[in-house]
């Protein structure tokens, strides 16, 4: 299907964004990777009337780096630049495991990260990462910025909080604190389908080498990306020590999916549960194994897809 009609303007400055957002409200609409909005004005799901492309808009939106406080993403990082930087990967290796299932090579080489998180598609990797990290998005209009976290930015499915005139202009993924290890996978009927269910799981030891933090969030599973703290369970026990069938078990009771066409509500509690106990082992081990000079965390796990067991 083809697009609705719709004025097309390329502002040189974000500035001129900015503006041309603030005169079209809810008729505009940003155009960064295009990788979900085209295809939804395709299939009549959104007709905008102006589209504002920023992509000219690089100076300004395309930065990258990485400090004491996390990985700092501009609006126009792609998908496969954030996927590849081996700075994000050494200072929040989630992000890396993460990017890797987002759709195909092809749709990561134009998609943007923080266009992700703007979608705000439950079903999608990045937020919940952002979520998981405790993470926020700036954003900013012709009436000034501000940080939104990650907690208050996504308000219902493909619903982000953010105003008709605001740009949404860079992301924050906070670096984990201590020694850390994280995780990441999801389960699929094809490679590069949305996920029937998807885990991240982030834990931390102490020099005991006992867990001191244990929290997963899931995809596919609710409306919006919720955290779920299983520290309760697991502080103050040896890495080895832990009963991920328990903890498991613990996620398994209080996620409360949908079922639709691809799933029954029970099949994605299994998943949960399935991927849940593999994926805290794998993030505990990581944890276990770092230090100033430890390798790359961000290795893909052993199984990075296939059916649950």
């Amino acid at each position: 299907m083809k697009t609705p009609k719709f004025t097309y303007h390329a502002p040189r400055t974000v500035a001129e964004a900015l503006d041309l957002l603030a005169e079209h409200d809810a008729d505009g609409k940003v155009l960064a990777g295009g990788q979900s909005l085209i295809p939804v004005m395709a299939m009549r799901l959104a007709s905008p009337a102006h589209l504002v492309d920023i992509n000219h808009l690089t100076d300004e939106l395309g930065g990258l780096h990485v400090d004491a406080e996390g990985a700092h993403v501009g609006a126009l990082v792609r998908h496969s630049r954030l996927e590849s930087d081996a700075a994000t990967a050494r200072a929040v290796p989630l992000v890396g495991q993460a990017l890797r299932h987002v759709a195909h090579p092809t749709i990561r080489n134009r998609g943007t990260t923080v266009g992700s998180l703007a979608h705000a598609d439950p079903s999608a990797e990045m937020p919940t990462v952002l979520t998981l990290l405790g993470g926020h998005v700036v954003a900013r209009s012709v009436r000034g910025e501000r940080a939104i976290e990650a907690a208050d930015f996504f308000v219902g499915p493909m619903e982000s909080c953010l105003a008709y005139d605001e740009l949404a202009v860079s992301a924050l993924f906070p670096a984990p604190v201590g020694r850390f290890g994280t995780a990441f996978d999801e389960i699929t009927r094809r490679h590069g389908d949305y996920a029937l269910c998807g885990a991240g799981v982030v834990a931390t030891l102490d020099e005991a080498e006992q867990l001191t933090s244990l929290k997963v969030s899931l995809v596919s599973i609710s409306d919006l990306p919720e955290v779920i703290d299983l520290t309760d369970l697991v502080q103050g026990t040896a890495y080895d020590e832990v009963d991920h069938d328990v903890v498991a078990q613990r996620v398994r009771d209080v996620v409360d999916p949908a079922a639709d066409i691809h799933a029954s509500a029970d099949f994605r509690r299994h998943l949960a549960f399935v991927l849940t106990r593999r994926l805290t082992r794998e993030a505990a081990e990581r944890a276990l194994a770092a230090s100033p000079d430890a390798a790359d965390a961000s290795a893909p796990s052993p199984r990075t897809a296939g059916a649950p067991s």
